[in-house]
């Protein structure tokens, strides 16, 4: 549905979870923020278009949020129907976002050769919905903007720490600011609230920098991939609680290195036995682990 004057979020179902892509929507010119999986374009997005009174040819521009499965797997699939679209990512995400097998080895596959990984059936799962390499046209790198209308321009965020190249918009018009995965709470929760998947982010310095800047920025809203939409108080919350993940994951990993453990895959183990449990997705954790030892 259209949530804020010129912004739509597009929700469909990610298993017991849900993923969003965001539509802006001006005077002058259309943008998609993000793609989903391989068939998301087909199935969920080009019919939402068409409920709007809208089709793909009335899309000017993809930006993409970040290198991630569930935000950049349609992206062959929308540029086999449109090769004329404009694609854009955070500069620093571009390889991955290019080529599916780097975003395989780096972005899933990192933890190899520290002895833990996806399983065979995670991998295949991936690649699938990756959907194919796809080019990307423009890096972008934090501070530029976006011209809807004559009366609208929103900013291009750089918002580190979850990926290297992470984006997300404000929009002055109403004091929102699209984050997608860059702030990431406790963890995600499926539809009935329960804890399912670990915050991930590879830098614990950049991302606690990202909380921190939005927590600056005080946004009347904040919409996101994977919660519900936020509004005044309701966001400060979000990012206070946010923050305060990121210095317990610090305590917890500090106490484990000072008490001896020093393997990844048993500290992250340790660690997720008491800020989690988190049924799915442990390996990833152990990124964030490894981002607080770097730390060290």
């Amino acid at each position: 549905m259209e949530v804020l004057p010129g912004i739509h979020r597009i929700e469909s179902d990610l298993g017991p979870r849900f993923m969003c892509q965001y539509l802006l929507v001006g005077e002058e010119r259309a943008v998609l923020v993000d793609t989903g999986l391989a068939e998301t374009p087909e199935r969920v997005i080009f019919p939402y278009l068409e409920s709007v009174g809208l089709s793909p040819g009335d899309v000017d521009e993809v930006i993409i949020s970040h290198a991630d499965v569930d935000h950049c797997g349609g992206n062959r699939a929308l540029r086999e129907r449109r090769p004329d679209l404009r694609f854009s990512c955070g500069e620093a995400d571009r390889r991955y976002v290019e080529s599916n097998e780097a975003m395989l080895a780096e972005i899933y596959g990192w933890s190899e050769p520290y002895g833990f990984g996806q399983d065979e059936e995670s991998k295949a799962w991936i690649l699938a919905e990756l959907g194919g390499d796809a080019p990307v046209d423009a890096g972008l790198r934090g501070g530029e903007t976006l011209r809807l209308g004559p009366e609208c321009r929103v900013e291009i965020m750089h918002l580190p720490g979850h990926t290297p190249g992470h984006l997300g918009i404000w929009d002055p018009r109403s004091e929102a600011a699209i984050i997608i995965d860059a702030v990431l709470e406790r963890g995600i929760y499926d539809r009935e609230g329960n804890l399912l998947i670990p915050p991930r982010y590879f830098d614990a310095t950049l991302y606690g920098g990202t909380i921190r800047r939005l927590l600056s920025m005080r946004p009347e809203h904040l919409l996101t991939a994977h919660y519900p939409l936020m509004q005044g108080q309701e966001v400060l919350d979000f990012l206070d609680r946010s923050l305060s993940f990121v210095r317990e994951v610090d305590s917890e990993v500090r106490e484990g290195v000072n008490g001896g453990v020093t393997d990844l895959w048993e500290l992250t183990r340790r660690v997720d036995a008491k800020v989690g449990p988190y049924p799915e997705s442990m390996v990833e954790f152990g990124a964030s682990v490894r981002a607080h030892m770097a730390t060290l």
